[in-house]
């Protein structure tokens, strides 16, 4: 049963030191908004893979791509300014420490910043996610494990200041996907309980903060 550390948007300092070698992880999960640096340490110190989609405040990401270690962008080789060793999910169905990861990164546009995406954006954006999860199931049979955002659906979870209203075309993709897990950041908890949201057979949790989540 792999376990995981699963972090967002809040910087914990307790674990931006050797201390967090005593919680040995199977992998490292980032659902957005913490300085890569951050992510690339937790990955290492833990002897960890960490797979991640960005958040609004991270760098852009788009336009890369990696072979072996070699990072490309417009096909000329660069320094990727993601976590070293990371794995980005966004856009991507990817499998890391035996779970399967469909993702998708980003918050609602509110400004002109990097990772935003107007709800019509971010639809077209998850039904390629969609077909990409489809066609890795009829190859091998196997279905989306955790869909991990860095919003959550609209009306679960989100806010109603502009900036933190959650993406409608999420319920579509859960409803399609039927994921165990969504697992999502941005929406500050401000030291408030949060329960998790169940959709059919999907259960929705804001993962602000770090946990360790068990997976079956």
């Amino acid at each position: 049963m792999p376990k995981a550390l699963v972090v967002a948007d809040e910087v914990d300092e307790r674990l931006w030191t050797d201390a967090v070698r005593t919680r040995p992880v199977d992998l490292v999960i980032g659902a957005g908004d913490l300085p890569y640096d951050y992510l690339a340490f937790l990955a290492s110190a833990l002897d960890a893979p960490c797979v991640f989609v960005p958040g609004n405040h991270d760098p852009d990401l788009t336009g890369y791509t990696r072979y072996g270690g070699l990072s490309m962008k417009d096909g000329f080789p660069t320094v990727w300014p993601g976590p070293a060793g990371g794995v980005n999910a966004d856009g991507r169905v990817v499998d890391v420490a035996g779970i399967r990861f469909a993702g998708l990164g980003g918050s609602i546009r509110y400004n002109d910043g990097p990772n935003q995406w107007t709800q019509r954006q971010q639809a077209r954006r998850s039904r390629a996610l969609e077909r990409r999860a489809r066609s890795r199931r009829r190859r091998d049979g196997r279905d989306v494990d955790v869909l991990l955002t860095h919003s959550p659906p609209l009306d679960l979870g989100d806010r109603e200041d502009p900036p933190h209203r959650g993406f409608s075309c999420l319920h579509e993709t859960i409803d399609r996907l039927r994921p165990k897990w969504l697992l999502h950041g941005h929406i500050h908890l401000h030291g408030e309980p949060v329960p998790d949201r169940v959709v059919g057979d999907t259960r929705i949790r804001n993962v602000v903060g770090h946990r360790i989540m068990e997976f079956s």
